[in-house]
């Protein structure tokens, strides 16, 4: 292997690693929020970091301080990951990352599903603690709210709802 060879190697190598570092920042996100854990959700972020969700615009920790605040009032909540597209520049990355979560909510005590779908436009940087979230500015594409209806899971007693936590 020659030179240019080996050079062309290590970049290919470089690219993948930093697309693998930035989807587990984006999974690890994903997880704390589904599970409750604030220090895995804070831990996908810069400590600098920006977010904008719309119903909050601020600091990464105050958004975790939010979003782990509305999420422990849903009965439950699954967020689910699609297409992710990332553009990789040296140390700084931007990325388009599809999403879709559905929330267990109560309306006047009556269970809801609350449907979101949508995109995060974000901005990643490796300041050489690993790839984190710089930036993050959530797009709700479209959103549902539909009366709960499981009655799948009423007729299977063995089947149950997971609880949150850890290994919830």
């Amino acid at each position: 292997m020659n030179d240019s060879e080996l050079q062309a190697l290590r970049a290919e190598v470089a690219d993948l690693a930093a697309r693998r570092d930035i989807e587990k920042a984006i999974r690890s996100y994903m997880r704390a929020q589904d599970r409750l854990l604030p220090v895995l959700h804070l831990s996908a972020f810069h400590d600098d970091a920006w977010v904008d969700c719309g119903l909050y615009a601020g600091s990464a920790a105050g958004f975790v301080d939010f979003a782990q605040g509305f999420l422990a009032d849903c009965d439950a909540s699954q967020h689910l990951v699609g297409q992710v597209d990332i553009q990789l520049d040296g140390n700084r990355a931007t990325g388009e990352v599809y999403f879709i979560a559905q929330h267990r909510i109560r309306q006047e005590g009556a269970p809801y599903d609350l449907i979101v779908a949508g995109r995060y436009h974000d901005e990643y940087e490796n300041r050489g603690d690993g790839w984190k979230i710089a930036r993050r500015k959530e797009i709700v594409d479209w959103a549902r709210t539909d009366p709960a209806a499981d009655s799948f899971l009423a007729e299977q007693p063995a089947l149950h709802l997971a609880a949150r936590g850890e290994h919830g």
